[in-house]
């Protein structure tokens, strides 16, 4: 496991730790959110949030503000300058993806595609 400042790979932005870690305190166990892309959604990959208790030996980790957010390897070359976010408007409050990387995405922002 590596903890590792460089927000040149993946970074999580003010309004994203500080939800992280409002829901894991509700948790009232230890967690941190997973991030991951899946192959599948309208444009090719899609993104997967989860709470998960451990970190893997090998996951890229980002602790900010009180929160854990981990990304495995596979996942963090298809994130690499990516930042998550977190957004609350009239559509909904949802964590969200900044990801450089992506050519196209649905228009809900879940899905994207790489060329």
């Amino acid at each position: 496991m590596s903890s590792i400042s460089d927000i040149s790979r993946f970074s999580v932005s003010d309004r994203a730790a500080e939800r992280v870690a409002e829901i894991v305190a509700a948790q009232n166990r230890p967690a941190a959110l997973r991030v991951a892309v899946l192959a599948g959604g309208c444009s090719g990959f899609q993104y997967k949030f989860e709470l998960d208790e451990a970190a893997q030996p090998d996951d890229f980790v980002v602790e900010t503000q009180g929160a854990r957010v981990l990304v495995d390897p596979v996942s963090l070359d298809l994130l690499a300058g990516s930042q998550l976010d977190y957004t609350d408007e009239l559509m909904g409050a949802h964590f969200t993806v900044r990801n450089p990387n992506a050519t196209s995405g649905c228009g809900c922002g879940a899905s994207f595609a790489i060329d």
